[in-house]
């Protein structure tokens, strides 16, 4: 009877929590459903769930349920959605179509650059893919940053929305322009919608700073190399977080715009794309210089690009590179919490873009009428304003003060709206002070410098520190300072050539290869200035 008495005790005790716990909406008592994966927080989604049911119901009378699927960040999610493609084309091809799989099918259905050398197998695979409903399950990707949807739009994973012939008024310069500052705000074929800007910057923490001996607090990028930071700077791995990697793109852009106009300035006469090519060389050893110094002083890199504000607003760094609106909600809740106002968030000066996170419309959805009013609701004033209205204030969020700004210019002239807004002293057309954005430049080695700053800061980090240690130590001797600021090994000519194509090699290996043997190198560099620093050079 005991053993009776403790076993029901015990189901009771884990029961009673699911009993009292409060009704809840499922896809099943829904009338619609709609799957979405993306990268984006809880706040976020309640928010965009909540709104969008109210909008939904009132525009059909049709309840609607998300089903929310969260994997991590845009790499991470591209890598999922290729895996999974992969898998359902695989089904189709082999088993509706009874053709034999291959490596070239697999190699070829989803490549958006195929040519017209490529085997006749190859061809027929991606025409079969395009002409095809093949999907993956889910029916949106939604949020990160624009590179990786550019690439699911290449493949043709993304497909076109009906939003643009829907809302023509929306997609103009008066509302959401195609460009801005350099930055592709939506693709022409509707395959992916900028929802809202993202700009980047530097969140610190006054109580660190002030313990740490900085007199000025860091408002620049370079700030964040002060040596009495080391150990001090929270940091994303650019190779897992899309959104950082833009950040420490924006940062080398900075350094060749600052170099270009040095350079015009001083050689009158030049032809001017020699002069451009020589700020590009020069503005990328000097921004990777900088992004090697921030690897030095920094504490970790995370997967994760939630977890630097975090960490600062803990005290355990006193600075992190951040995502505009993690940034502001992190400064705000301590505040909130606390009233100290000890976290600031600062946009460097000339130092960020404002870019865009989209949305899509992945092929094959299988509620593709609820996607195609999901979309209208996030691009629509409702959507829009739960952004970056207060929590409570008409149209705004219910819960969570989102702190991101709109992609609409129209919300920014409704001078109605200043009293509801989060950050109403926030305007990112205005053009002040704005990094403009040069695709040509960087564009095509995105992926490229995230692989650099991997094995520059990442792979050899504990060689890097040492290094930097040494140097400071010994009261940062140029020559030791400059043998750390060799950049012959990840110089714009080695990335845009030899290591570009070895990471456009089909086979995965000579990527790993190629990091153990720069690598290497690295350690060999950074080894070589530790020991003059010890030397006293």
């Amino acid at each position: 009877m005991k053993r009776v008495i403790i076993i029901l005790a015990l189901v009771a005790t884990v029961a009673l929590p699911f009993i009292l716990r409060p009704p809840q909406a499922t896809s099943e008592n829904a009338d619609d459903s709609l799957v979405i994966i993306t990268p984006h927080n809880e706040a976020i989604r309640h928010e965009f769930t909540t709104g969008f049911k109210v909008w939904y119901k009132n525009k059909t009378g049709r309840s609607a349920q998300i089903d929310w699927r969260v994997i991590g960040g845009t790499s991470e999610i591209a890598r999922f959605l290729d895996s999974e493609y992969v898998s359902s084309f695989q089904n189709y091809w082999t088993n509706q179509l009874g053709k034999s799989w291959s490596m070239e099918v697999q190699s070829a259905f989803a490549n958006g650059r195929l040519n017209s050398d490529a085997s006749t197998e190859g061809k027929a695979a991606r025409e079969a893919f395009l002409n095809s409903d093949v999907g993956c399950g889910i029916d949106l990707f939604f949020g990160g940053g624009s590179y990786d949807f550019i690439r699911q739009a290449q493949a043709r994973r993304l497909v076109g929305s009906r939003i643009i012939k829907t809302h023509p008024e929306w997609f103009t310069d008066n509302s959401i322009p195609i460009t801005f500052a350099g930055e592709q705000y939506w693709d022409d074929q509707g395959r992916w919608i900028g929802n809202v800007l993202s700009s980047y910057g530097i969140l610190y923490n006054k109580d660190s700073i002030k313990r740490l001996g900085l007199i000025t607090p860091p408002k620049a990028w370079r700030d964040l190399t002060d040596p009495k930071l080391i150990g001090e700077v929270a940091l994303c791995d650019p190779t897992k977080s899309g959104s950082i990697a833009k950040a420490f793109e924006n940062l080398i852009q900075q350094q060749m715009q600052i170099r270009l106009r040095s350079l015009n300035q001083n050689s009158v006469g030049r032809d001017p794309k020699e002069i451009e090519a020589q700020a590009i060389r020069e503005g990328w050893d000097e921004g990777m210089k900088i992004l090697r110094l921030l690897g030095a002083n920094a504490r970790y890199f995370t997967d994760s690009s939630q977890k630097p504000p975090i960490d600062v607003s803990q005290g355990n760094s006193a600075a992190g590179i951040c995502i505009d609106f993690y940034g502001r909600y992190q400064a705000e809740a301590v505040t909130r919490r606390d009233d100290s106002g000890r976290l600031v968030y600062v946009t460097p000066l000339g130092g960020t873009v404002s870019s865009v996170d989209p949305i899509g419309l992945l092929r094959g959805a299988p509620n593709k009428e609820v996607a195609e009013m999901f979309i209208e609701f996030t691009l629509s004033m409702a959507g829009q304003k739960l952004w970056n209205f207060q929590v409570g204030t008409p149209d705004g969020p219910e819960r969570f003060a989102l702190r991101r700004l709109p992609v609409r210019r129209e919300f920014y002239a409704e001078e109605a709206w200043l009293k509801f807004r989060s950050d109403p002293t926030e305007e990112p057309y205005s053009g002040v002070d704005q990094l403009i954005y040069e695709p040509a430049w960087t564009g095509g080695l995105f992926r490229e410098m995230a692989f650099g700053i991997r094995v520059m800061c990442l792979d050899t980090h504990a060689e890097l520190v040492e290094a930097w240690r040494a140097i400071i130590a010994a009261g940062m001797p140029p020559e030791a300072m400059s043998a750390l600021n060799d950049m012959s090994i990840l110089s714009y000519e080695q990335i845009s050539g030899p290591i570009k194509q070895a990471l456009g090699a089909k086979n995965k290996v000579d990527e790993v290869r190629l990091a153990k043997k720069l690598g290497a190198q690295l350690r060999v560099q950074y080894q070589h200035a530790a020991e003059l620093a010890r030397e006293g050079k």
